[in-house]
């Protein structure tokens, strides 16, 4: 594709409306950097909330993934995808960048669905 259309492109992938996304980190967490460096790289932006700041925000955490205790925590909208590794999953699934609006949903067969149902995949 010609320069020109991709950059085309990307303005009009760029004003569409993109899922908010949370993270929640904590200082000095090599997982939360990991995340977030992921993010960046696709060019998403996210609101990262930084646990131990503010007790509002501890209380949002808790309610939000159920007093989980490993962090970083990633939410797209308001669904919960999990952690890191749950982040690369779902990129290497083909189903990251169309929760992120960057694409339309991937057509998914009724046996791969199944399998990941067994498999106890969430995506």
């Amino acid at each position: 594709m010609p320069r020109s259309n991709r950059a085309i492109q990307m303005q009009l992938l760029e004003s569409k409306n993109m899922a908010g996304v949370d993270v929640y980190t904590n200082k000095g967490c090599p997982a939360c950097v990991s995340a977030k460096h992921y993010l960046d790289r696709k060019g998403v932006e996210y609101t990262e909330k930084r646990l131990g700041k503010s007790k509002k925000i501890d209380i949002e955490f808790s309610l939000r993934t159920n007093n989980s205790k490993k962090i970083p925590q990633i939410f797209i909208g308001n669904e919960w995808i999990g952690g890191f590794d749950d982040l690369v999953r779902y990129d290497n699934a083909g189903e990251l960048d169309w929760r992120l609006g960057l694409s339309p949903r991937p057509k998914i067969s009724l046996v791969n669905r199944l399998i990941r149902f067994l498999k106890g995949h969430k995506y």
